[in-house]
């Protein structure tokens, strides 16, 4: 059988995902030391994982409401509004298997055939693939390390044409660490409404900002209406494998994405549901400790970690959020791809290129730091080495 014939075109144009590829090859390799998969190194809190167990010892194994527990959306709707001053009623979140479910939701629920979805980068791997299953254009807004890898209006005004149907912005920003702080979302809020554009908010990493809080861009002024919010558990409360997102939309939008997720999902899964709802609870209770505590100890490693880069001599922003940094490797010799390629031969040490994230993501890499202190104490020793090797070559 020819499978090459059967197989949907859209699907075998799209290739892999990066970051998988490299995390395929640390698995088959014991010795390997990866700081390429962003996931955190806490624990769930006990709490939280309690409450899931509970749930259990109670018999609380159907399906949910397809929105999600009702408890649940009310405190994700408290939640938004203590933190980041965001008011959406239950009606307009739903519970999501992890954002990147609501991710998939909104460009479904957006794009027709032929729409172009204008996506900054570098950007996280999944954003595109989701525009060009629906059929939609993914159009690069390109930010430079020089801005910051801030989205500029300037640049995204470039990019826009009768076909845009949106933008996909991603801050806290996954790989770069990059921030956009209320100025800089003004600037893009303008552009934005005089083209009548809606806005997808992937807004995972709000928690993990170091310099001040995180603003929304649903927050601004006359922008809640055109705005789908998506957020999660995964980062901010160390609760990656239990899947567990969700979004908030203006009810006309949220109602069409419902109808995606009752067809696809039917529910995210209900353990899941009652551990994210301990963390809320808890954490509204409490100041949000367990997630200041985790932050505060990011933030020790991040100054670390781009400062070990820049000693070695490859240029590093020191990022304003999220757990990653994107240092330059072009003075090597070496772009991304083959930096990253050879550190793993020689040294036994996993990072993920930047080409990953998009093309001018090239000469870069993407690290994680979302690992301990000795960890990273070693495997930027050896990835030194390695500089200093290629370097002298």
């Amino acid at each position: 059988m020819n499978y090459n014939d059967i197989l949907s075109d859209k699907i075998k144009q799209l290739k892999p995902s990066g970051i998988r590829k490299f995390f395929d090859i640390v698995l088959s390799n014991k010795d390997a030391v990866s700081l390429g998969v962003g996931e955190p190194d806490f624990i769930t809190p006990w709490s939280v994982r309690n409450a899931a167990i509970k749930s259990i010892q109670k018999g609380y194994t159907q399906y949910t409401s397809n929105s999600g527990l009702l408890q649940l959306r009310e405190k994700v709707c408290q939640y938004l509004k203590l933190r980041f001053d965001l008011s959406y009623d239950t009606e307009e979140v739903v519970i999501t298997v992890g954002a990147s479910e609501a991710i998939d939701l909104s460009v479904r629920a957006l794009v027709n055939s032929g729409d172009e979805v204008i996506i900054p980068e570098p950007s996280y791997v999944s954003y595109s693939p989701a525009v060009i299953m629906c059929g939609g254009v993914p159009v690069a807004l390109k930010c430079d390390s020089e801005n910051g890898f801030k989205a500029k209006a300037a640049e995204l005004e470039k990019c826009i044409t009768k076909k845009t149907k949106a933008i996909l912005l991603s801050y806290p920003n996954n790989p770069t660490g990059a921030v956009m702080y209320r100025e800089d979302l003004e600037e893009l809020a303008k552009v934005i409404k005089k083209h009548n554009l809606m806005v997808i908010s992937d807004e995972i990493y709000c928690e993990l900002t170091y310099k001040s809080k995180h603003v929304s861009i649903a927050s601004l002024e006359d922008m809640k209406q055109r705005c789908i919010v998506i957020n999660g558990f995964s980062k901010s409360f160390a609760m990656t494998g239990w899947r567990v997102g969700y979004f908030a939309a203006p009810k006309p939008i949220a109602l069409e994405m419902l109808k995606l997720h009752q067809y696809v999902i039917m529910c995210a899964p209900t353990q899941s549901q009652y551990a994210a709802l301990q963390a809320l609870t808890e954490g509204i209770i409490d100041g949000f400790a367990a997630v200041e505590e985790m932050k505060e100890e990011y933030n020790r490693r991040r100054r670390f970690v781009a400062d070990s880069f820049n000693g070695m001599g490859l240029k590093c922003q020191n990022p304003d959020g999220a757990f990653y940094v994107f240092p330059d490797v072009y003075s090597t010799g070496l772009n991304g791809e083959q930096f990253a390629t050879l550190l793993l031969e020689k040294k036994n040490i996993a990072v993920v290129p930047g080409i990953s994230f998009g093309a001018c993501g090239e000469n870069f890499i993407r690290c994680s730091y979302a690992y301990s202190l000795k960890t990273l104490s070693y495997a930027l020793e050896k990835i030194e080495e390695f500089v200093k090797e290629i370097k002298s070559r």
